[in-house]
């Protein structure tokens, strides 16, 4: 067995045993259920608490507009705003006061919502949208046109545009550009998180070794270079065991958990679905069975060989310069000066993958996408709306290339700063570094 193949195995299993990274793995996808099943459960669920609005109505044109219900309860009152305001006091006897002190259909500022504490979106949205529909018909009655009411509503059209792929072999596969997002997103943040935190996971190990004079003990028997590359594959393969168990687990705990409240979930849909008149195709199309129809739709054994090809590179390529920061210092406050330029082309990937998205064949996505500094990011946001190939195999052989060239410098800058003690390192003492 290798010396480099030993390094790797004593980090690999070192880390792996730890307490923190067993909780973690196992705590996590717990989490990321959590986000997905824990929102659906709660939109089933009815909001108990009624909320109640004085109305001030100086027209007495909205009385029959704004009408109580489950959700919402209108008291009409005759009194000033101020009385109001004062009666209330600090007992919250209502949610909010709304001053109606004109016709809205002349002046559309006319009515206005006040609260001691912030109104919520839902009231604000509930109450405009009662108020705009009946502004609405007035403004239509006033044109004293016969069925002009019933000739907006059939006017009215909401087109949405199914996208379908095209397959090498003619197939047709329903596609779906808000899925391919979500996809290229996640993808991209995953190996954004995963980047920061096995990075410095290898800069933090080599100061530790390096302050408590392990290394010396270890130099003597392995070469400098051996021992970096040892430590970052081995903390590669850790950062992929641990994705790799949290897609599954995440899979089979979210699948457990809808099976259990699923059902539930559906069946409260299913009834608020049919008493607005849209039947079983509309709870169809939001089913669990049409997200993984829309999956087909898509390579995905195509996006995850990327997603790791990309995921290794990107990390070898940062993990090999926080190797070689690690090795310039003495301590962990030391490495800011070194650390933060090579943390900034990181968060600016992430930003350009966010604007990405919306334009992935856009002059930013292409260029970031082959910038090896950036490209593991982006490119994975464009991976699920199709790259040409020849793109792919630049962007990747200028990332192979590039970490090539890194590692080669970040081994001669560890090979002389693993074994300097008491010397505070510059920029410029690094350069002499790599001309050595």
């Amino acid at each position: 067995m290798s010396k480099i193949t030993l390094i790797i195995k004593r980090e690999y299993t070192t880390r792996v045993m730890k307490k923190s990274f067993i909780i973690l793995t196992f705590l996590t996808p717990l989490l990321f259920a959590g986000m997905i099943t824990v929102p659906l459960w709660l939109a089933s669920l009815k909001d108990t608490n009624k909320k109640h609005i004085v109305v001030i109505d100086k027209t007495a044109m909205y009385r029959k507009v704004l009408k109580s219900n489950e959700s919402y309860i209108f008291d009409f009152v005759d009194k000033p705003a101020e009385e109001v305001r004062k009666d209330n006091g600090d007992n919250k006897d209502f949610t909010a006061l709304l001053l109606i002190r004109g016709d809205l259909s002349k002046d559309s500022k006319a009515a206005t919502l006040y609260s001691r504490e912030q109104v919520n979106m839902e009231l604000k949205t509930y109450i405009s949208g009662l108020l705009n529909n009946y502004v609405e018909q007035q403004k239509l009655a006033a044109y004293n046109i016969p069925n002009l009411k019933q000739m907006v509503e059939n006017s009215r059209t909401n087109i949405d545009i199914p996208t379908i792929k095209w397959g090498n072999d003619g197939n047709e596969q329903l596609g779906s550009s808000e899925l391919a997002l979500v996809i290229g997103m996640i993808s991209a943040f995953i190996i954004y998180m995963f980047i920061v935190i096995y990075g410095a996971q290898v800069m933090a190990g080599v100061v530790q070794e390096k302050t408590s004079r392990i290394v010396e003990v270890i130099i003597s028997s392995v070469k400098p270079f051996e021992l970096m590359m040892g430590k970052i594959i081995g903390i590669a393969l850790v950062g992929l065991t641990q994705i790799f168990l949290w897609v599954l687990l995440t899979a089979t705990i979210s699948y457990l958990v809808n099976s259990f409240l699923g059902t539930t979930i559906n069946l409260n849909a299913l009834n608020e679905a049919n008493q607005a008149g849209m039947g079983v195709q509309a709870m169809h199309e939001g089913s669990i069975q049409n997200l993984f129809h829309l999956l087909k739709g898509f390579d995905l054994l195509k996006i995850l060989s990327f997603f790791i090809v990309y995921f290794l590179g990107g990390y070898l390529l940062y993990a090999s310069l926080f190797a070689a920061v690690g090795s310039a210092v003495d301590s962990e406050t030391d490495t800011q000066q070194f650390s933060l330029p090579l943390t900034l082309p990181i968060i600016f990937a992430i930003y350009a993958a966010i604007y990405s998205a919306q334009n992935p064949d856009g002059p930013l996505a292409l260029w970031c996408s082959m910038i090896p500094f950036t490209s593991p990011i982006v490119m994975m946001v464009r991976l699920p709306f199709g790259v040409p190939f020849w793109q792919i195999v630049v962007s990747l052989t200028i990332l192979v290339l590039s970490f090539i060239g890194t590692t080669w410098m970040a081994g001669k800058i560890y090979r002389t700063g693993i074994l300097m003690y008491g010397k505070k390192v510059s920029w410029k003492e690094l350069w002499k570094w790599l001309r050595y």
